[in-house]
């Protein structure tokens, strides 16, 4: 027992020093299906086993053959190549030759129809390629699903290639191969994005969040639900939701129902409309910088728990800028009140969210800092 563990621990090393890694298998297994579409390429099976084995039987007993020749024989004469016969052969074995060629004939002709049928109902091919998409999915890490396509669908893709994020597009679209294509969608599965089925296909244990973006709410009600109640099947910790309606009303329902963040596209458009409307040369910092790939600033919310040290501190006692090199743009109070570039003197407290601009690097120290309970040494030397 010592011996194996030692063998199989010096294995895993071995594997590990030359970057060897397992497939991972995905969580919907298709081979039942796969076989199943197989099943009809039985009966030839079968049947050219029976002939190769009554070729060589006949070829031993009429002509004495030996048996690698009489298995020789057989195979060149069923198939019908054309190679003649490797050694003399009496009329009773021509016979008998001339009966395995015909047999020959309608083994492959019955094969080539199996075949034909197989390929014209194109289920295999499509089983055979979703495995194959399957398997690619199975190695995603922290990657996001988009459940349903659309025009949001195509520019977040967009947007989400361009910053390396992995991404799953889940419909039910009957054609979603060809518009995989045509938008360059890495990854994706054809199901009903509410079902247990898609939820594993799209290899959502290992995901970040969901994104679901259709315009019917019940939908993105649908997909909300399922999520959370998968989530609580895996006792993990709560998946990010995104989605998209446009009443004030459908927003509340959906957050209520577990949506993180559900934003309306046409109050957006207003808001970003109304601004160009009273300044024609006003600058969007949010496009031009924060969600540029440009450039490495971001922006983020940070709150301020009770426990944290900088509760009850003026903002200029925590030192964000000079140690973090972070800016705080904003305060939205628990009350709703909302502080636009506020001074060092204003008070931080419980509940506060910090919005909070800089580089990604920057804005996480920033984060733990922010949310620790003990005062950073740092600050003794400042």
């Amino acid at each position: 027992m010592k011996n194996y563990k030692n063998k199989h621990s010096f294995a895993e090393k071995l594997a590990k020093f030359l970057h060897w890694e397992r497939s991972k298998k995905p969580e919907v297994d298709l081979s039942p299906e796969i076989w199943s579409e197989l099943k009809p390429f039985r009966a030839p099976m079968i049947l050219t086993i029976l002939v190769m084995l009554f070729g060589t039987l006949g070829y031993i007993w009429i002509d004495h053959f030996s048996l690698m020749d009489a298995i020789y024989q057989t195979g060149i004469t069923f198939t019908t190549v054309g190679f003649g016969e490797i050694s003399p052969i009496s009329p009773l074995g021509r016979i008998f030759t001339i009966f395995l060629i015909i047999a020959g004939f309608a083994v492959f002709s019955y094969v080539l129809g199996v075949l034909v049928d197989t390929i014209n109902k194109g289920r295999l091919l499509a089983l055979l390629k979703e495995n194959r998409m399957l398997y690619k999915i199975a190695r995603l890490k922290n990657h996001v699903v988009i459940c349903y396509h659309n025009e949001y669908t195509i520019e977040l893709a967009k947007e989400l290639r361009n910053t390396h994020i992995p991404f799953v597009v889940v419909d039910p679209n009957d054609n979603l191969e060809e518009i995989a294509k045509k938008y360059k969608y890495p990854f994706y599965v054809k199901a009903e994005p509410h079902t247990l089925l898609a939820l594993k296909k799209s290899h959502l244990s290992s995901a970040k969040g969901v994104i679901t973006l259709s315009k019917n709410v019940p939908d993105n009600i649908a997909v909300i639900s399922s999520v959370r109640l998968y989530e609580k099947d895996l006792k993990r910790h709560p998946y990010y939701i995104l989605s998209v309606v446009n009443t004030e009303e459908e927003i509340e329902k959906l957050k209520r129902l577990g949506a993180n963040e559900v934003l309306s596209p046409t109050k957006l458009i207003a808001k970003r409309m109304t601004a160009i409307t009273v300044d024609p040369d006003v600058k969007n910092i949010l496009e031009e910088f924060v969600y540029s790939i440009d450039t490495p600033l971001d922006l983020e919310e940070v709150t301020v728990s009770k426990k944290s040290w900088i509760a009850y501190k003026k903002l200029k006692e925590a030192h964000l800028r000079e140690l973090f090199n972070v800016a705080v743009v904003g305060i939205k109070e628990e009350s709703g009140k909302f502080i636009p570039i506020p001074k060092g003197d204003v008070t931080i407290k419980p509940g506060d969210l910090l919005l909070i601009i800089g580089t990604a690097r920057d804005m996480r120290k920033a984060r733990k800092i922010i949310r620790s309970t003990i005062k950073p040494k740092e600050l003794d030397f400042i």
